[in-house]
């Protein structure tokens, strides 16, 4: 039976909260309270038990997603209790503080079940970072639970556009004479998405095969498609099978199907209609068993009207589209996105894994990734080697992120408006920032969707520069979760 999530500072009944929770165990009253008061600030639950006792009484009790538990304490020692702790919380994230440091006592911790070990020093900014990079862990986990890394880094995400996606990916699943079409901007995940499909199918083990339309001709995309007889055409030294034979029973992608030959696309057109295909030089049949998905970057219908993609091919492609959004629109998905990243290539490169320092956050949330999460997995992936087996910093960062102050700002030049003035008389980034976050709030009478729009930002990374100066995220009316 799951144990409950109980609310208030000393885990004292009160309603149940989904919310993160973290037990604090410290000698210390004014430490532990200190800890708890920035964890509530960033709406993080925070229980505190100030004896050895109290903390297994809690564990007994609720559920936590972390517990800080103090080297030294008053009735007993925290290195001895860690064992009775993990037993009550296997699945908490399990951190030992100590101000005194001894390696003897670092490696005894982790050998009895602790995940992590730092020091107590006169900041508590090194302990509450720890606290939230494993509460993006967690989020990572509840939400992409169950995928493969090669499956589910396209598609991270908590945000409604991802969530639908996923959705919209499981439900046509289970009907696998269901033509697909994955469409979006270059880099989103179109081929991840299309082995998610194919993973949730009723045959994941059968074969998935991806052609790209661009890369060869429209003669070796026939033969690469529906196979070849022996001597039909110049090099056919013996019979072959096509994909649509190699894929029996699984999925074919035609990738980047918008650049496929007209002359090809009358052929396809055949097949998907008749479900049965020729082997170049043949004239036998032989049944499509495959499902067929095509992806493009392109607008098929645009494409269509013009009379250069054939418009009935496209209406039998696009029997159940599917777009996925770029990462820009899904702002809130970014940091997850680059943990995740963080996560795969500090594990591949067997380095140690540091959370992300705030600064670097930011710049990763202001950046616009044209070449989306593609982009943004080559720019953790070289951070990680930059940094090796340090922290990554802005200066592991491409230049075109953490680039020259912009060109607009310098010399009295006047900014581009994007729907709300600019202040003259600011002198930082941070003052102008602030100055017309408010404006647009004004202006826009607390709508923070709209002022988000005036402004060239989404809602999420509005809300984040709000709490950023101090400024109340709550009311309006689009607050309700």
């Amino acid at each position: 039976m799951k144990k409950g999530r109980t609310s208030g500072a000393d885990g004292q009944g009160g309603a149940k909260s989904e919310r993160f929770r973290v037990l604090v165990v410290d000698d210390s009253e004014l430490f532990a309270q200190a800890i708890a008061r920035e964890l509530r600030s960033r709406r993080i639950e925070a229980d505190l038990a100030y004896t050895a006792g109290r903390a297994l009484e809690l564990c007994r009790a609720t559920r936590y997603d972390a517990i800080l538990l103090d080297h030294r304490l008053p009735d007993d020692d925290g290195i001895r209790i860690i064992p009775h702790v993990r037993s009550l919380q296997p699945k908490g994230a399990l951190i030992v503080m100590t101000a005194y440091g001894q390696i003897s006592s670092a490696i005894q911790a982790i050998r009895l079940g602790a995940e992590d070990y730092v020091l107590k020093e006169t900041s508590i900014k090194p302990i509450i970072d720890r606290i939230r990079e494993v509460e993006r862990r967690r989020e990572l986990r509840d939400s992409e639970r169950g995928w493969d890394e090669h499956r589910k880094g396209g598609l991270t995400g908590k945000s409604p556009a991802m969530v639908a996606v996923r959705e919209q990916i499981e439900k046509v699943a289970a009907q696998p004479d269901t033509t697909v079409l994955f469409t979006g901007e270059t880099g989103v995940g179109k081929e991840v998405a299309s082995r998610y499909l194919h993973a949730k199918s009723a045959s994941p083990a059968s074969p998935f095969l991806s052609v790209d339309c661009v890369a060869l001709p429209a003669t070796l995309v026939e033969s690469l498609l529906f196979g070849h007889e022996k001597g039909s055409f110049t090099g056919a030294h013996q019979a072959k099978k096509g994909v649509f034979e190699e894929a029996e029973n699984g999925t074919i992608l035609l990738d980047e199907v918008g650049d496929m030959d007209l002359a090809l696309q009358g052929k396809l057109l055949r097949v998907l209609e008749s479900r049965r295909f020729q082997r170049v030089g043949s004239v036998q049949e032989y049944p499509v068993r495959a499902r067929v998905i095509a992806a493009t970057n392109r607008d098929l219908a645009q494409m269509a009207g013009e009379g250069r993609f054939r418009f009935d091919l496209y209406q039998r492609l696009a029997v159940f589209p599917i777009h996925i959004p770029s990462l820009r629109e899904r702002a809130e998905d970014i940091l997850l996105t680059a943990i995740h990243f963080l996560e795969f290539f500090t594990t591949k490169m067997r380095l140690p894994f540091e959370p992300l320092p705030t600064e670097v956050e930011e710049k990763l949330l202001s950046y616009d990734y044209p070449g989306n999460v593609r982009e943004l997995k080559n720019i953790i992936e070289r951070a990680v080697i930059l940094a090796g087996s340090g922290r990554i910093e802005l200066r592991h960062l491409p230049e075109r992120m953490i680039g020259p102050r912009p060109a607009f700002l310098a010399d009295g030049a006047s900014p581009p408006s994007r729907g709300v003035d600019f202040i003259p008389g600011v002198d930082t980034m941070e003052t102008l920032e602030e100055k017309l976050i408010h404006q647009a709030l004004e202006r826009t009478g607390g709508a923070k969707t709209e002022a988000a729009r005036l402004l060239g930002l989404s809602r999420f990374q509005l809300l984040r520069r709000m709490q950023k100066y101090g400024m109340t995220t709550s009311g309006g009316e689009e607050d309700e979760e």
